[in-house]
């Protein structure tokens, strides 16, 4: 009996509610959550749509916990190294050869910071691998399938090569003493001094500008290559181009400079 008593006792002294504390309106300090009077969590502004969506059935409240990253940079990296397995750079395939990386210039305004060896472009290749920036590769791809390649489809069986005489070096414009740096010395310049064709027909800029049957086609692969390239000099431009074609990727508030 009196066991029971003391039973009651204690019973009608324990509190009605629970012993967790009662998240406050506000601001829960240090967490940055906003709580409703409720003690429940507040849904953020930026949330607001997807709220009244779940309100309808349409959806659910987002998430806090902090999103994955996106799928579709995940599925471009796998795509890039994919592309690195199959001898591509500048991420295209239609560009084959190798990563170099950084090349340290000899002197002050030398240098490439993301260079590339290129071997082949959109299936014509290189007499020699040409160290240079993606910009001017991709620039070397769009001449030669917007012009080099439509410009040469019907003479001996089509372009097969390009004759390289100049890529990556560090020097002065034409090599003169004291000049400012060439684009050559940036890797954003290609210098060709000739195209091979299938059946095996080499065409010269030297021989083939006032050739009787080249002079329109060496003319079309000059002009073709401005606007890909934001320079173009041929053996109309100097003395210093009588026997090859420069390119280079510099651009210029006028446009073009082509001669």
């Amino acid at each position: 009996m009196v066991a029971l008593m003391l039973l009651g006792g204690v019973a009608s002294a324990a509190p009605e509610a629970s012993l967790r504390p009662v998240a406050r309106a506000g601001v829960n300090a240090g967490s940055g959550v906003t709580l409703e009077p409720s003690g429940a969590i507040a849904p953020r502004r930026r949330d607001a749509a997807a709220v009244a969506a779940a309100g309808r059935g349409q959806g659910m409240v987002a998430s806090l916990r902090p999103e994955l990253r996106p799928r579709r940079f995940r599925r471009i990296a796998r795509e890039q190294e994919r592309l690195r397995q199959r001898g591509a750079v500048c991420g295209d395939l239609d560009i084959q050869g190798e990563v170099v990386g950084r090349v340290a210039g000899r002197q002050n305004g030398c240098g490439i910071e993301n260079a590339v060896r290129v071997r082949t472009v959109s299936g014509v290749t290189l007499s020699q691998r040409a160290v240079m920036d993606c910009t001017t590769a991709q620039a070397l791809k769009t001449w030669v399938d917007e012009t080099a390649k439509p410009t040469l489809r019907r003479s001996g069986g089509g372009l097969k090569s390009l004759r390289v005489a100049a890529h990556y070096v560090c020097r002065t414009r034409n090599n003169r003493p004291g000049g400012r740096i060439s684009e050559h010395g940036k890797g954003r310049a290609i210098d060709i001094s000739g195209v091979r064709l299938r059946d095996g027909t080499l065409i010269t800029v030297r021989n083939g500008w006032n050739g009787a049957n080249t002079a329109q086609v060496m003319r079309r692969l000059h002009s073709g290559a401005c606007g890909p390239f934001g320079t173009v000099l041929g053996p109309n431009s100097d003395r210093f181009h009588l026997d090859h074609f420069h390119f280079d990727t510099a651009r210029y508030r006028s446009g073009p400079y082509c001669r």
